[in-house]
């Protein structure tokens, strides 16, 4: 220092030595030099100006823009928090040390450190920083502020100072400053662990309260096919099961119950049920942004952590979810359609990219994005006329009819062909129907006091394909008209990549052609498809026979025909159905029936079925032991439930339920036979409302029929379901007329030319009944309570 004009020499009062005389040497070479205060220039622009305050703490750091300062650190005041002097301005700074808490100091009443309390490892902390720190010049990178504090990570030769106090075990990891480091949080955490695992000084009685999983739990890949609102997906793995997946460490966007605070500070109930979706504000917009990233996408899932079940929510399975790479709980955070869940300190269940999920949000706050806005969110206003069906034919029809294709989001899959869709071009909700098919009924479980509903043969299988390439995906429509109500929309739907689902419906076998596709332009394309799914007997078709063709076009020639025909065919009646349907053999096929089930015996008498080899599926044909007479028959598989079996004979029609142990399967010799009994509905005729003269109606008409030869001839069909009149051989009486004359049935008039004589005929036999007071009329005309009542 003497040598560079810094100190002076004492010279008087001294004894001479060798090393004073070197010192003097020094002084006047460094006089001659003319350096330090041996210079020429004013004394005044040697001293430092110390800036010991800042105006704007925010403001410097931000002009910092994260570039390493040198400093000198002036003051170790605990192991986690310095004051130094930044170079070359001499800014003077308290600074705490980014993403860590070492052990500090309790102070007494001056604010000075109480020496009678004793923080345990306080003191070593502070010590291990002064050591290595104080008083030397290092790099500082200013990161974020803390009221009047810096906070920053220092750098020294040896590197990261935080990471070497996490490493020995003087400090912890602390979430709220390690969410500003641009860089080197990970390192942080590593470091702790290490700590952790070495149960080092702070973590000398450390139990981790993490999960341990095995690699398979751990570890999945799938597509992704449906989105939750903000922070949940499902997911079908390789092996078609489907997982529902919650993102790791993150919240969506909550309502806001600012806006319904009362005077008092109460909190204002609800006018209405909330739809979280639409009502919540930047709730549709976080569904939306997870749905354009991830729906049909594949993605990888690796399990953080489970949130065991509480209160009425069940366990839910955290997981860090990826797509291309992209950590997709940091993309949806960064966009601020979510925010981070705060954690205890010692809690280690978490994401495991939680700090890269801090810095996201960070990086939200700062740019005020989304729930991080200053201005107040709003709800996404919907008009859903899936409840306000009125608005959809005076305001909205005549626009998407004129429309050649309307932009949509499938919301939700009620069956094969029935859903609710989102029109982003009028913010609509509204129910559509699929033009041109008729789609299984699918299943569906209680609710609300409704019952369950069993689903149709291949109802489920329909709505799962459906589900698979429609749900929360965009499509386009095109809307044709509405359904008898009102209530919901007609019309086509594209797929995203440009299928008509209609068509890909019946080609698969899911669906069949309905009637009103005949004036439609894709006509042609379904009657094609359906063709090829019943030469494949793709599913509904699998007992498809071919002379079901010549009844395609049979109701609308009926249409044309002007006379009435009559074609009696002799038929024996086998069963009647507590819906008045009834089914019935043809007499000329009894032979080929008796030849059947003589068959069918003799091989099982010569292979015995081995009892529970069996698995009915519904749908199936097999062999069935009828209880009454423990022979077998033919059935249908209708229903399975646990060890009971629903099954249709379809060769007589009767139906009951049996252990699935009285099935079998059908030989195939016995197979190829079509249905030897059909299903036939009473023309013109139909059950009174009332329970009792609904039971006297089917007594009525089980003892005319049941068991009987009869002449049957088809007057008209409905959705080619043949309805029919039946009469006497003998007499030549009509059945179904003579149940109408004696009050026991109602009429249902027809409009058919070639049927208004038959029509009026039983219009007349009803009057009759009418004026003489018999069975449903006894007490007047219930036709006039019905109108009354409507």
């Amino acid at each position: 220092m003497v040598s560079e004009g810094l100190l002076t020499v004492r010279r008087e009062g001294v004894r001479i030595t060798e090393e004073l005389q070197k010192l003097i040497a020094l002084e006047d070479a460094a006089r001659s030099a003319g350096k330090g205060r041996w210079g020429s220039s004013p004394t005044y622009e040697h001293v430092r100006n110390i800036k010991w305050t800042q105006e704007n703490l925010r403001n410097f750091v931000d002009q910092a823009n994260g570039k390493p300062i040198r400093a000198i650190i002036e003051h170790v005041r605990d192991g986690s928090t310095v004051r130094a002097f930044l170079l070359p301005d001499f800014q003077y700074i308290t600074l705490m040390i980014s993403g860590i808490r070492c052990p500090g100091f309790k102070l007494d009443v001056d604010g000075k450190p109480d020496p009678k309390v004793q923080v345990k490892y306080a003191e070593e902390a502070r010590y291990f920083v002064e050591s290595r720190l104080l008083q030397r010049e290092v790099e500082i990178v200013l990161e974020s502020v803390n009221n009047a504090n810096f906070v920053g990570t220092i750098l020294f030769p040896k590197g990261n100072i935080a990471e070497a106090l996490l490493r020995e075990g003087f400090a912890k990891c602390v979430d709220w400053s390690m969410a500003f480091m641009k860089t080197g949080a990970e390192k942080l955490r590593m470091a702790e662990r290490q700590a952790k695992e070495n149960k080092v000084r702070l973590w000398e009685d450390y139990q981790s309260n993490a999960q341990i999983f095995t690699g398979k739990e751990k570890d999945f890949t799938g597509t992704v096919i449906e989105v939750f609102n903000g922070d949940a997906i499902n997911v079908k793995t390789s092996t078609g099961s489907i997982k529902k997946v919650f993102i790791s460490s993150i919240r969506p966007p909550r309502e806001s119950t600012a806006a319904n605070v009362e005077e008092d500070g109460k909190i204002a109930p609800r006018s209405k049920k909330i739809r979280p979706l639409y009502d919540i504000p930047w709730m549709f917009e976080a569904r939306e942004f997870l749905r354009k990233k991830l729906i049909g996408k594949k993605v990888q899932c690796i399990l953080d952590y489970i949130s065991p079940a509480r209160d009425n929510f069940p366990e839910k399975c955290c997981y860090t979810v990826t797509v291309g790479g992209i950590n997709v709980a940091e993309a949806i955070v960064s966009k601020g359609l979510a925010t981070v869940v705060r954690y205890r300190q010692d809690d280690d269940q978490r994401s495991s990219r939680y700090d890269e999920l801090l810095t996201a949000e960070a990086q939200a706050i700062k740019g005020s994005k989304g729930v991080h806005s200053k201005k107040e969110g709003q709800a996404h206003r919907i008009n859903d006329l899936t409840v306000d069906h009125s608005r959809i034919k005076q305001q909205y029809l005549p626009s998407w009819q004129r429309a050649l294709r309307t932009e949509a989001i499938v919301e939700f899959i009620a069956s094969g062909s029935r859903f609710r869709v989102y029109i982003p071009k009028d913010s609509c909700l509204v129910t559509f129907l699929l033009g041109g098919i008729t789609c299984p009924r699918s299943s569906r479980p209680s609710l609300n006091g409704v019952p369950a509903q069993e689903a149709e043969p291949f109802g489920d299988e329909a709505l799962a394909y459906v589900r698979d390439r429609i749900l929360q995906r965009d499509v386009s429509l095109h809307i044709d008209t509405t359904d008898r109500n009102g209530q919901a929309v007609i019309g086509w739907l594209w797929t995203d990549n440009n299928v008509n689902l209609s068509v890909a419906l019946v080609e698969e076998g899911l669906a069949s052609v309905h009637f009103s596709a005949e004036k439609s332009e894709y006509s042609r394309q379904l009657r094609t498809a359906e063709d090829t799914a019943k030469a494949q007997r793709k599913k509904i078709w699998a007992n498809w026979v071919e002379e079901e063709k010549t009844e395609e076009h049979h109701e609308e020639k009926e249409d044309k025909v002007t006379e009435r025909k009559v074609n009696n065919e002799k038929v024996l009646v086998t069963e009647v159905a507590s819906d008045l349907k009834f089914f019935a053999q043809h007499t000329d096929q009894g032979t080929k029936l008796e030849s059947l089930m003589a068959k069918l015996r003799q091989d099982f008498q010569v292979s015995p079925p081995i009892t529970g080899a069996y698995t009915p599926k519904r749908g199936d044909l097999c062999a069935a032991k009828f209880s009454e007479d423990n022979e077998w028959y033919r059935a249908k598989v209708e229903k399975v439930q646990g060890g009971n079996v629903s099954i249709l004979y379809v060769d007589y029609g009767n139906k009951e339920t049996v252990p699935s142990t009285r099935l079998a399967t059908l030989p195939p010799a016995c197979t190829s036979d079509k249905p030897y009994a059909s299903e036939y509905s009473l023309a013109f005729c139909k059950l009174p409302t009332d329970e009792d003269d609904k039971n006297e109606a089917l007594r009525a008409f089980k003892e005319d029929v049941l068991n009987r030869e009869l002449f049957l001839n088809v007057e008209y069909r409905v959705n080619n379901a043949p309805f029919v009149t039946l009469t006497n051989p003998d007499t030549n009486e009509d059945i179904f007329k003579g149940l109408v004359s004696e009050g026991l049935l109602l009429v249902e008039k027809r409009r058919e030319k070639r049927l208004l004589k038959l029509s009026e005929d039983y219009k007349v036999a009803e009057d009759s009944a009418k004026k003489a007071h018999l069975g449903i009329w006894e007490y007047g005309d219930i036709t006039e309570d019905d109108h009354d009542g409507r």
